[in-house]
């Protein structure tokens, strides 16, 4: 048997030994470490799969741990812990004693900010960009940011400010349509859009609009194309933004087809892909009982809403969208809206019940 090409890479230096066309089947190999890994051990499934070979192609191209990727929430990094020195100990992924499920700085020189919520990337390594320019030292300063995460008032902040510096920043959007749910709001169907009229991308586009060097959309599973493009961009100053589409659980069928479920599937068998049924517990789910009382409730009183931050299926507040959908709202990441909009609903006699996840 053929010695595996990912044996070979401990570091991102040894990865950028490899000829391009050797890379896909580096894609592979870690695709499949993945999955041989979390199918025993639990933890974030598709975000990583669905980002293999844009996670190869970036320590590929960009010289890490001195150029500074920073990703946004963190889930999608398994494959950047493997190659970023962490093969050996991944069995131990979010295991007590183990490596942490999410980048973390005092984890290793490539994990260059901690993360787990949401839509921080971009100020962060706005952050970078401008604490480099101030020490006159040249480096790179990456985030890659979800379609769900970018909608945001965070990131948007965050775009508003970058867009009116120079700072030498990439912002990488990968698109695949879903968080944890699918992805909800105006700029969802934008972006959608944008992804139709890949050759005519509309007239006024809203990254070029605040000041941004547009590239995309780009495939992000064709790892040539990445290479070219990241290495382009490493050419232009000032702040970019590259859009690429990708599949969440890309390499696993039932991931590719139920995304919900295989976002953090738990234990399943890694050849078949079907999840193995958890054990059944004598006590409710507390989200469970929440869901199905909202619903009774809502039942019986007609001036009750329900409101969620991008958590319907967490929240089971999926059970009343499906029975009431005029009467329940999905506003995506947004809490800080979330909050004010139930406050506006009340103000008219409305009873709004906004939940959002403590632990986010």
């Amino acid at each position: 048997m053929s010695k595996k090409l990912l044996d070979t890479i401990d570091y991102p230096s040894d990865l950028q030994k490899l000829a391009i066309k050797e890379l896909p089947k580096v894609a592979e190999e870690l695709r499949q470490l993945i999955i041989d890994i979390v199918s025993t051990k639990e933890g974030h499934l598709g975000a990583s799969l669905g980002v293999i070979e844009l996670t190869i192609a970036l320590h590929y191209c960009f010289n890490t741990p001195k150029d500074l990727i920073v990703w946004d929430v963190g889930h999608q990094a398994y494959g950047h812990k493997i190659l970023t020195g962490r093969k050996k100990i991944f069995e131990t992924n979010r295991q007590l004693g183990g490596i942490s499920g999410f980048p973390k700085r005092s984890e290793s020189e490539f994990d260059t900010f901690g993360v787990g919520h949401s839509s921080t990337s971009i100020s962060a390594a706005l952050g970078m960009a401008i604490g480099s320019k101030l020490s006159k030292t040249n480096k790179h300063h990456i985030a890659i940011i979800g379609d769900a995460s970018i909608a945001s008032g965070m990131a948007f902040e965050a775009l508003n400010h970058a867009g009116d510096t120079d700072a030498n920043l990439l912002i990488i959007l990968n698109d695949n349509a879903i968080g944890i749910d699918p992805s909800v709001g105006a700029l969802k169907d934008y972006l959608t859009r944008m992804k139709s009229t890949r050759n005519d991308i509309e007239q006024h586009n809203i990254f070029e609009s605040l000041n941004f060097d547009y590239s995309g959309p780009i495939d992000g599973h064709n790892i040539d194309e990445l290479v070219i493009e990241f290495n382009r961009l490493k050419t232009i100053k000032g702040p970019k933004f590259l859009h690429v589409i990708t599949t969440k659980g890309k390499g696993l069928r039932q991931a590719e087809e139920n995304q919900v479920k295989y976002h953090a599937p738990g234990k399943f068998d890694k050849i078949s892909g079907d999840v193995f049924p958890k054990a059944t517990n004598e006590f409710s789910k507390f989200q469970d009982v929440f869901g199905k009382t909202i619903l009774e409730l809502a039942s019986l009183n007609q001036k009750i809403v329900g409101i969620t931050p991008a958590m319907l299926t967490g929240s089971s507040l999926k059970l009343m969208l499906d029975e009431f959908p005029e009467r329940t709202f999905d506003v995506g990441i947004a809490e800080q809206h979330a909050v004010t909009l139930a406050a506006g609903m009340a103000t008219q006699g409305l009873v709004p019940f906004c939940n959002i996840y403590s632990t986010f």
